[in-house]
C-alpha cells in the first residue's frame, strides 16, 4: 500500500484542513509531516468551527489514527491548549494520536529568539508568525535541538537548561526585553501532556502500517510557495512543504508515494511579507478579503489577496508531481461580474510563462478575463449543476495545467464539497 499526500500549492491557507477532514473517511491514518503551530487548519461542520495547529485534521472522524511525524516541530504549550479545547467538546485522543520521538520541541527561548530576530530586521522582516518555528529548525539542522524522545530520558532537564542558556547567550546580541518564567511554567505542563500520549518510532510505525495495507494520507502545512528550497526565498517557512517533505518528514521512501492531492484557491492569498505578483490593491482585493473572510487562522492578520497566478500554480504542480487538483473558495468568485487569471508575466519587455528565480523584481502579470457566475453555488451537490461560467473556468485550468480538478469546494462546511468525475 502506498501513502497519499495532500498539500497546498500556493502561499498556504488553501483550505487543507477542510479537505483532509472530507477525505478522511477514505483513510485509516492521517499523518502531519512538517511545520508546526504556525499552521492553522480550519474545519467547519454541523455549524461548528475548529482550528488545528499541530494535531492532524483527521481527529474528528471516529476510528482514524493520527500521527505527528518527525518533520513536525511542537510547542508543548500550544499542543496542550489544543488538547484541552478538544476535551471540552468531548474529543479524546489518548488512543488515536501518536507522536514521533524524532519530532523537535519548540522551547520558550525559541519563541523569544524569533521575536528578537524579527524585531531586529525592521523593514526587512519576513512576516514570521513568531511561534519559534525558524529558530527550532535552525537548532535541528545545527544538531542542537531537543526532540520529543528526549523528554523520556533522565537527563532531559539538563539538556533543556543547556540549550536555553545557549539561546540566552545569543539574545545578548539583541536589544530586546523578555521574561521567560510564565511561559516556561506552561511549557513544562505541556511536556507532561505530551507524555500522556503514545510516543513512537513513527517511521517504523508508518511503514508497518503500509505493510498491513492501511490507507494513509500525509497532511502538509503551509504551501509550496513557502517551501524553504522552492518557495519565494527568503520569505518562506523553515521546512520542506512539498511532496519530498513527506518522505523526510515521515520516513517514507519516494517509491511509496501514491496520489498527490494539490489544493489551490480559485484566487490567491498571502500572509506576511514577500513578493506577490497578482496582489490587488483595489476594491476587488478588498472584496476578496471580506467575502472570503481572509484573515489568518493562526495570526488573525489580514491576508493579502489577488487573482489566480497560473505560472506559479504550474510550477507547484511540477515540483510536487500532483496527480489530482482540488479547488477551494470557488463560491467567493460568484460575487464578481468579471475576474481575472494571470496566464504569464511581462518582465523586462519579455513575456515569461514560468516562475522566475526572483519574483521580487518588477513583474507585470498578463491577465485573461472570465465571467463570474453570479449565482449561489454553496448548495450544489453535483458538477452537473455547476453554472456554465464555472465549468468554463475549471476546464481552462485543467487544460492549462494538464491535471484534473477532482474536487471543488463551494463553501466552508464539509458538506459543501463537490466530487467530480475523473
Amino acid at each position: 500500500m502506498k501513502i497519499d499526500v495532500l498539500l497546498g500549492l500556493q502561499w498556504g491557507d488553501e483550505g487543507k484542513g477542510k479537505i483532509v477532514d472530507v477525505l478522511t473517511p477514505n483513510y485509516n491514518v492521517i499523518a502531519r509531516f512538517q511545520g508546526g503551530p504556525n499552521a492553522g487548519h480550519t474545519l467547519e461542520f454541523n455549524h461548528f468551527k475548529h482550528v488545528l495547529h499541530t494535531i492532524p485534521s483527521g481527529i474528528f472522524r471516529e476510528g482514524t489514527l493520527n500521527i505527528i511525524g518527525n518533520g513536525v516541530v511542537m510547542d508543548p504549550v500550544i499542543f496542550k491548549k489544543e488538547i484541552d479545547n478538544l476535551k471540552k467538546i468531548n474529543v479524546h485522543l489518548e488512543s488515536t494520536l501518536f507522536i514521533s520521538k524524532k519530532a523537535h520541541l519548540i522551547l520558550p527561548s525559541h519563541r523569544i529568539l524569533d521575536a528578537a530576530s524579527e524585531a531586529h530586521k525592521g523593514k526587512t522582516k519576513i512576516g514570521s508568525t513568531l511561534k519559534g518555528i525558524g529558530p527550532t529548525y535552525m537548532d535541528k539542522t545545527g544538531r542542537n535541538g531537543l526532540r520529543v524522545g528526549d523528554i523520556l530520558n533522565p537527563n532531559f532537564i539538563e539538556k533543556y537548561n543547556f540549550l536555553k542558556q545557549k539561546h540566552f547567550d545569543i539574545l545578548k546580541n539583541y536589544d530586546f526585553e523578555y521574561n521567560i518564567s510564565d511561559y516556561e511554567k506552561e511549557w513544562f505542563e505541556g511536556i507532561e501532556c505530551i507524555k500522556s500520549f503514545q510516543i513512537i518510532d513513527s517511521e517504523i510505525f508508518i511503514n508497518n502500517l503500509m505493510l498491513e495495507n492501511q490507507t494513509i494520507l500525509a497532511e502538509g502545512a503551509q504551501g509550496t510557495l513557502l517551501d524553504i528550497d522552492f518557495g519565494t526565498y527568503p520569505f518562506v517557512t523553515s521546512s520542506n512543504t512539498v511532496t519530498a517533505g513527506a518522505c523526510t518528514g515521515l520516513g517514507v521512501a519516494p517509491n511509496r508515494i501514491g496520489e498527490v492531492f494539490g489544493i489551490f484557491k480559485a484566487y490567491c492569498t498571502r500572509v506576511g511579507s514577500g513578493p506577490f505578483p497578482t496582489e490587488l490593491f483595489d476594491n476587488d482585493g478588498d472584496k476578496l478579503t471580506e467575502i472570503g473572510h481572509e484573515y489568518g487562522a493562526t495570526t488573525g492578520r489580514r491576508r493579502r489577496c489577488g487573482w489566480l497566478d497560473l505560472p506559479a500554480l504550474k510550477y507547484s504542480v511540477m515540483i510536487n508531481g500532483v496527480t489530482q487538483l482540488i479547488m477551494t473558495k470557488a463560491d467567493v468568485l460568484q460575487h464578481f461580474d468579471i475576474f481575472k487569471v494571470a496566464i504569464a508575466y511581462f518582465i523586462e519587455n519579455t513575456v515569461v510563462e514560468s516562475l522566475p528565480y526572483d519574483i521580487g523584481i518588477p513583474i507585470k502579470p498578463i491577465y485573461m478575463e472570465f465571467e463570474g457566475w453570479k449565482t449561489d453555488i454553496s448548495k450544489i451537490k453535483s458538477e452537473d449543476e455547476f453554472p456554465k461560467e464555472l465549468k468554463i473556468y475549471i476546464d481552462f485550468i485543467e487544460k492549462s495545467i494538464g491535471v484534473p480538478i477532482t474536487i471543488v469546494s463551494v463553501g466552508p462546511n464539509r458538506e459543501e464539497t463537490v466530487f467530480r468525475k475523473k
